[in-house]
């Protein structure tokens, strides 16, 4: 077994995110389709936002994604087919998601955790500094769906 070691902290091997995603066949927007089809841009919506890095993190049972994103960026709103977890490693989020028809807000810091039920629709703001973070999911990411919802885009 190899032992590799990563700082995900550090600015080293961050690459922008792949701006061709809304192409991707597991977003859907909420109203049905696929979010390619949806009145909005997400080259523009995420253009220099959010990044993803080049670590060589080889684990295909630990379904994780490491990103940073840019200070203030808001995710737009949406949800997943499954649970999901956050685990903040730097700076902040402000996630604002509803809970019994209430709405909620929750601030996320450095060694803390968010988890957002399958179903459930969210909007992430990174704080003043930006936030570095993990996302992961019970089942591998192949099978996670991505609803989009009609609130934080640059419209077409």
């Amino acid at each position: 077994m190899t032992l590799v070691f990563g700082d995900l902290v550090d600015d080293a091997d961050w690459l922008p995110m792949d701006l061709d995603q809304q192409r991707s066949p597991n977003y859907f927007w909420h109203g049905g389709g696929l979010l390619s089809d949806a009145p909005v841009d997400f080259r523009a919506t995420f253009d220099g936002a959010m990044w993803v890095t080049t670590k060589p993190i080889d684990m295909p049972r630990f379904n994780r994604n490491p990103l940073r994103v840019r200070p203030h960026f808001t995710v737009p709103r949406h949800h997943h087919n499954m649970d999901e977890m956050l685990f903040v490693l730097s700076g902040e989020y402000s996630i604002e998601y509803e809970e019994a028809d209430t709405p909620q807000t929750v601030r996320v810091g450095p060694g803390d955790f968010f988890l957002s039920r399958a179903g459930t629709p969210y909007t992430m703001t990174a704080g003043p500094e930006g936030v570095t973070y993990i996302e992961t999911w019970p089942k591998p990411v192949t099978s996670l769906e991505t609803y989009w919802h009609d609130f934080g885009w640059v419209r077409r």
